[in-house]
């Protein structure tokens, strides 16, 4: 744009340049912006120049960062001037300033639309360039048809075809309903003939959208992608402008290769034979060089390429030619090769048949350990434990421990985990895993958690075989001089059990063993002290006859427990001392500890917990996440064969409690329903399971079908029917009543989870505003198909929601990002429509989701005066509303006013002289505006099943709306015999969301 006219433009953003410190250019701005003002306020004699030049200044003062709130106006009438100069400014400067959703907009729709279906280029270039950029549902429903029009237009020039793409594209995300399938799939394939790159480039930016949501309607674009790309790489027509350093148009092969993974694989031989053609002269042409650029541009292209060859399967040797490439990559010396290198290669383990190829770089990989470059050590740990198996485990664990030594603290506790499960998966004997661990241990003590030393524990109790050669080696990792308390804890606790097995080897007799073990007593923490005294009472009743000596000594070390300030060691000190007085008939109680029942590893959780972001998927699935806001986040799985099945694998129990006495292991619970899976966390933590990547811990049951005369459980009265009376051969493992009571108080948990499925829900809601985020994390070894996602706004309510991919991965979980927001007052909620297909069984279920009335409530702190006065004012119905309530569950006045402070309804203590009153203040939000709500309860002491209730507020709806609510949450509603089955709303002529509402009502 040319300024240089402008004198007076030129001046300010000269003085504001010119400004010592912040203060002098605000005052500047500020003296700018008045001048701006008054003159827009008086328009006689403000000449188009001027306008103009006023709108610029009010641009830069924006993009210094100051607000302007004013002048909108002048701006948007400059897009309606006949002037190129003019027009250009009102363009420019309206796609900085306003957003989509500003009203201002609306007055402009009819002048862009004459722009666009004009005859002047230069206007139509103009007006699509912002209604790419700010353009919205209003404008997509307005324009899009115009916009079409352009783009499929032989008459335009490519320049403005090309923007009518991209506007086209924006108008589609905001709207998908303005393109329709069945009319554009053929258009598509038309547009793909294109001959000028630009355009094209632009209608494939389209087209990858357009796929992502309907890769079946686009089929027929898929020969068309294929010639695109011949033609691309055989460098046939391309234009040297087009040509980025030798590469012709690498932007548009990224593109293209990036729509063909969104589509099945491809049956067509001919095709499928032209494009593993094309993919193999990528792979054979590229290789690194010494210009920047031009390997950023290439590799672009090769690690697409890579991608594609993983969605399409191909053959053997194409992928091995895959693996040799990358592993050219790793073996540079340049970083960030190395580094997409390492990470290409840990996408290809997903990719049956080519571990043996990825493992003959296993020396470079190990060697990318040692790098400078955390990111590159991280990726190179990745690499390493995904393609690990029983034939390289002991060379992998091993360079691990080394590396230990000498690692990144950032890194050590990650490392650690890897190693320990590495170590347990392959283990080629349980000997060596034992050794391995206690290597750990020793190397890396303070990174290696609890859950590692535990399951050593568990293995030496579960095998009989393993105990005398476990005790005997944490004997002499004692005997070293620097021994970690971690170290303290194994050794304590196996010499205490099984020392007595060593009892005829020199230097392990009871008394050496007590004083190895005690001399670590003074520099341990209280509950290694805990353990250690166990061990202590273990070694003693082990001597049998009892040795004097022994028993005089551990005595001592009783009596100067007895008085510490520990309760835990206190008691134990205590206990064992009258213990080790009853002679023979300790051996009975402080026998060994029993075998542990079978369970699955916590580590492998863990672990899965601590990749995050190091886990994979399939490339379609990368695209989708890419283009869709529903996130999936999955774990690949065994690899390698790694992993065997549960009932294979080194499975072992929690670890052991600290007590010495035996205890029974309680079941884990879900919800306060036993879970099928044994190995779940025993603290109910489900939603970390959610916000994690999903841990599966066992496979599910399948849960047999129920005798006809039990299929229907109307147990859960907040629980929806299926309304089209489905029967559903899986039950939830858990009451839908008890899940959404729970979050209609908390802003976080389960929604619904059965064997195969767990749905969560995390949200945050801000006044009249919320955004919620569903978890539906699939526990299964095998992919859900045909997912179905629909929600059922209630009518106070807007909800907007991304799609959902139809299936969802092994172990994998998707995130449906919902926006909300509360339109007027009412109770009514949302409905979600759920169903999935697992092992052929089809599952629906209907779910009300926690978007209660509270949840746009927020306690207003009000004074005595305040209230009062707001409570007069408000002198009767339709405003201040009263109800005497009945059947009120009893609670305390104090239980009353906890429940209404969970809902976000403020009690006011000592407003109200009687203290068996509550008076209560709130604000409820809705688009409308805030609202003050008044509550008054007065109670009966004599009778607390009836109290008077009375709300007051401005909005008569809130009013009404919130003392049913309230009523809602207090009346005692008894569990009513099973009715006879009511009228399907089917059978009343009703479907799709009037059924889901009349299910509710």
């Amino acid at each position: 744009m040319a300024l240089s006219g402008m004198r007076g433009l030129s001046v300010f953003i000269s003085d504001v340049r010119n400004c010592q410190n912040k203060e002098q250019e605000r005052v500047r701005v500020d003296k700018e912006l008045a001048n701006i003002r008054t003159r827009f306020k008086n328009q006689r004699g403000l000449t188009a120049y001027e306008k103009k030049k006023y709108v610029w200044k009010m641009l830069y003062i924006y993009m210094l960062g100051y607000d302007v709130d004013f002048g909108h106006m002048e701006t948007v009438a400059l897009i309606s001037a006949p002037k190129y100069a003019e027009k250009q400014v009102g363009y420019i400067v309206t796609s900085c300033l306003l957003n989509e959703n500003h009203d201002f907009l609306r007055l402009v729709i009819n002048t862009v639309r004459n722009d666009i279906i004009g005859r002047n280029e230069t206007f139509q270039c103009l007006a699509l360039t912002m209604v790419g950029n700010v353009g919205g549902r209003e404008f997509s429903e307005s324009l899009a048809p115009d916009v079409q029009k352009l783009l499929i237009s032989n008459s335009c020039r490519p320049l403005v075809r090309k923007k009518a793409a991209l506007c086209l594209l924006r108008l589609y995300r905001k709207n998908p309903d303005v393109v329709n399938v069945e009319g554009w799939s053929q258009q598509m394939v038309q547009l793909l003939d294109e001959r000028d790159l630009g355009v094209l480039t632009a209608v494939m930016s389209l087209l990858v959208a357009l796929v992502a949501s309907n890769p079946d309607g686009y089929t027929n674009c898929l020969s068309k992608c294929v010639y695109i790309l011949e033609r691309l790489t055989k460098s046939q027509d391309i234009l040297q402008e087009y040509t980025y350093y030798g590469i012709p148009s690498p932007w548009l092969q990224v593109k293209t290769m990036r729509v063909l993974q969104y589509f099945p694989v491809i049956e067509d031989s001919t095709i499928r034979k032209g494009l593993f053609d094309v993919l193999h002269r990528i792979l054979v042409g590229t290789d690194v060089v010494k210009n920047v650029n031009k390997n950023n541009a290439s590799h672009a292209v090769l690690f697409e390429a890579i991608a594609l060859v993983m969605h399409l399967d191909a053959d053997k040797d194409l992928m091995s030619q895959c693996v040799a490439l990358l592993g050219k990559f790793v073996a540079v010396r340049e970083p960030n090769i190395r580094y997409l290198g390492l990470e290409n290669m840990t996408r290809m383990l997903l990719v049956a048949d080519v571990s043996e190829s990825i493992k003959k770089h296993q020396a470079h990989i190990i060697t990318s350990l040692k790098d400078p470059d955390i990111s590159i050590r991280r990726r190179s740990l990745d690499l390493l434990y995904g393609m690990c198996d029983i034939s390289n485990a002991k060379d992998i664990v091993e360079e691990l421990l080394q590396y230990l030594t000498t690692a990144d603290f950032a890194i050590r506790e990650e490392l650690a985990l890897k190693a320990a499960i590495l170590a347990e998966k392959f283990a080629p004997n349980l000997a060596w895993y034992v050794e391995v661990i206690l290597q750990l241990i020793e190397k890396a003590g303070d990174f290696v958690s609890d859950d590692i030393w535990y399951r050593v524990v568990q293995f030496v109790t579960n095998n009989d075989d393993l105990q005398a050669f476990a005790a005997a080696k944490a004997r002499e990792y004692l005997d070293k001089p620097a021994v970690h308390e971690t170290m303290v804890k194994v050794a304590g606790y196996l010499l205490g059990e099984y020392s007595h097995l060593l009892a005829r080897r020199p230097g392990c007799s009871p008394k050496e063993v007590f004083h190895i073990v005690h001399d670590k007593f003074p520099t341990v923490t209280t509950p290694t002290k805990a353990i250690l005294l166990s061990a202590y009472v273990k070694i003693l009743m082990h001597t049998q006859p009892l040795d004097q000596e022994l028993q005089v000594q551990v005595e001592e070390v009783f009596k100067r427990c007895e008085n510490v300030v520990d309760a835990e060691v206190q008691q134990r000190a205590v206990e064992y001392i009258t213990l080790s007085r009853k002679g023979s008939s300790m051996v009975d109680i402080m026998a060994e500890m029993p075998k542990f029942p079978e369970r699955q590893s916590a580590l492998i959780k863990k672990a899965e917990d601590t990749e995050g972001e190091s886990t994979e998927m399939s490339a379609t699935k990368l695209r989708q996440q890419q283009n869709s806001m529903a996130l999936v986040v999955a774990d690949p799985g065994p690899a390698n064969g790694g992993l065997p099945p549960p009932s294979e694998q080194l499975a072992l129990p929690e670890p052991p409690p600290p007590s010495v006495e035996t205890a029974a292991i309680p079941k884990a619970y879900v919800n306060g329903t036993s879970s099928p899976h044994p190995s779940a966390s025993t603290n109910g933590d489900l939603l970390g399971d959610l916000l994690a990547p999903l841990a599966i811990e066992a496979p599910p049951v399948t849960t047999p079908p129920p005798p006809p005369s039990q299929v229907d459980d109307p147990g859960d009265p907040l629980a929806l029917a299926l309304y089209d009376q489905q029967v559903n051969q899986i039950k939830p493992i858990g009451s839908i009543e008890d899940w959404f009571r729970a979050l209609s108080l908390k802003d976080s948990g389960v929604l619904y989870e059965d064997p195969y499925i767990q749905i969560g829900i995390k949200s945050d809601w801000r006044e009249a505003q919320a955004k919620v985020v569903l978890f539906l994390g699939n526990k299964h070894t095998a992919s859900l198909v045909n997912v179905r996602v629909l929600i059922l706004p209630a009518p106070h309510l807007k909800m907007q929601f991304s799609q959902v991919p139809d299936t969802i991965p092994p172990r994998a979980q998707v995130q449906v990002p919902v926006e909300v927001v509360c339109l007027s007052a009412s109770r009514e909620t949302a409905v979600l429509d759920f169903s999935y297909t697992t092992s052929t069984l089809p599952v629906s279920v209907k779910l009300r989701l926690p978007t209660l009335m509270n949840k746009f409530l927020q306690p207003a702190p009000i004074s005595a005066s305040d209230f009062v006065a707001h409570w007069r004012a408000l002198v009767g119905p339709p405003t201040k509303l009263q109800d005497v309530v009945r059947g009120v569950r009893p609670m305390p006045v104090s239980d009353m006013g906890d429940l209404f402070n969970s809902l976000h309804i403020g009690v006011a203590p000592g407003l109200d002289p009687n203290v068996n009153n509550i008076v209560a203040a709130t604000t409820f939000y809705s688009q409308a505006g805030a609202t003050l709500c008044l509550v008054r309860v007065e109670t009966d002491p004599s009778d607390r099943t009836q109290m008077r209730l009375t709300v007051a507020s401005q909005d008569p709806n809130a009013t009404y709306e919130l003392k049913e609510f309230i009523k809602e949450q207090v009346i005692d509603i008894p569990v009513a015999p099973v009715p006879a089955p009511a009228p399907s709303p089917a059978a009343w002529g009703l479907t799709g969301p009037a059924a889901a509402l009349v299910g509710l009502i």
